[in-house]
């Protein structure tokens, strides 16, 4: 059965006729961009002509068919047949962050789909999906970071998807890789996140799904839509959770004053801004802080922890200065070099992660936070056309 209405055209997700007085099936409007990204073809402008009265089943699409009933009517009116996308759905894994692939699948109530990855004896990397992806919105999982084998695999990924003829090929990134290479900021150096972004493209990729980039405006790098996800909803209930008083969000540095000032406007915080000097990447100099310290309990927010050089010499600093507790929250944690050493060594209180890159090793001060259920909740709202802002705090 379906839903009718002579004044508004049904939302996006359903499948749109016009029945007029000679009750002859089409569609409205015809070719639209709607019709192409629901995998409605031109089948309905070859119809014959046909009694609505007439009308028992249609196809939908080239594999689906539903029942609909219907009568012809004077005027001419707008029906909508709702059905049901989630069918049309396969979730599939690279092998550098398959724990989290498997639970972002679970959240969302499918299993991930079978795919092959095989390695040569010299190295080389091959993907293969063991399963029929043709005429499938095929959601590719892998976060980006280094070694480069992993862009690599997702980037194999998506051009097998695109040659086994998938109608939709999503990448999903949880951590972009190369983020931090956002611009020109010296003679003759590569702009990576560009190329990156050019890559996936070319390889593919009709969408991007990713979290906190390093950088907001890497997404205009993209002409293809990024859906940027935040661990703000994530980290804000968190942090509210600890009840911790004279609470102040900082800044790890000047980059990264916008994110500080969003977290304490929601927490109704004060905020502090560090400023660092560096010689060389990972290599902090100097550092010092701009606002209130003493007695009060900070709490640092970024977007990734490298080596941990940054937190730890600000956590240090600010414990100098008569702080009563230091935390850091940060999304991505690359974790390299000395970072647990660095770590377990600080004047850190507790460091919060997300799971969008797996941890080497364990440590007594890192909790992790799991982003699976966001990233679950915004895969069904991005198959199901409907707005993706409710998921987000700030």
């Amino acid at each position: 059965m379906f839903e009718t209405s002579a004044s508004t055209i049904p939302p996006a997700g359903h499948l749109v006729f016009c029945i007029a007085n000679s009750a002859i099936l089409t569609r409205f409007p015809p070719d639209s961009y709607r019709d192409r990204q629901l995998g409605i073809y031109p089948l309905f402008a070859n119809f014959p002509t046909i009694r609505a009265a007439n009308v028992t089943e249609i196809l939908c699409n080239r594999k689906k068919q539903s029942k609909i009933v219907c009568k012809t009517v004077k005027n001419p009116i707008f029906a909508s047949l709702k059905y049901n996308m989630e069918t049309d759905v396969r979730l599939f894994s690279g092998g550098a962050t398959n724990t989290l692939a498997e639970q972002i699948a679970k959240s969302y109530g499918k299993d991930l789909g079978k795919m092959a990855h095989y390695r040569f004896s010299d190295g080389e990397l091959q993907v293969s999906y063991d399963e029929s992806i043709r005429g499938q919105s095929v959601f590719a999982i892998q976060s980006t970071m280094p070694p480069a084998d992993n862009l690599m695999e997702l980037l194999l990924m998506l051009d097998a998807a695109k040659r086994a003829s998938a109608k939709e090929i999503i990448a999903v990134i949880p951590y972009f890789g190369y983020a931090r290479q956002d611009r020109k900021d010296q003679p003759r150096v590569a702009i990576g996140a560009k190329l990156v972004a050019d890559m996936l493209a070319l390889a593919g990729a009709t969408r991007v799904m990713t979290m906190d980039l390093h950088a907001d405006q890497i997404q205009g790098f993209f002409d293809i839509p990024v859906d940027h996800l935040y661990a703000s909803s994530i980290f804000l209930p968190y942090i509210s959770g600890l009840n911790l008083p004279n609470l102040t969000i900082a800044a790890p540095d000047m980059g990264g004053s916008k994110r500080a000032n969003a977290y304490a406007k929601h927490l109704k915080s004060e905020i502090v801004i560090c400023y660092k000097q560096r010689t060389k990447a990972n290599v902090v100099d100097h550092m010092t802080a701009i606002g209130d310290i003493e007695g009060r309990n900070i709490v640092l927010v970024d977007d990734l922890v490298d080596t941990g050089g940054t937190l730890c010499k600000a956590a240090d600093m600010m414990m100098e200065r008569g702080a009563l507790s230091v935390r850091a929250v940060c999304t991505h944690a690359i974790l390299s070099g000395k970072a647990y050493e660095n770590i377990a060594n600080s004047k850190l209180t507790e460091l919060i992660v997300t799971d969008t890159v797996p941890l080497k090793q364990q440590s007594d001060k890192i909790k992790v936070l799991t982003v699976a259920e966001l990233f679950a909740k915004v895969i069904h709202s991005v198959q199901n056309y409907e707005s993706i802002s409710s998921n987000f705090i700030m």
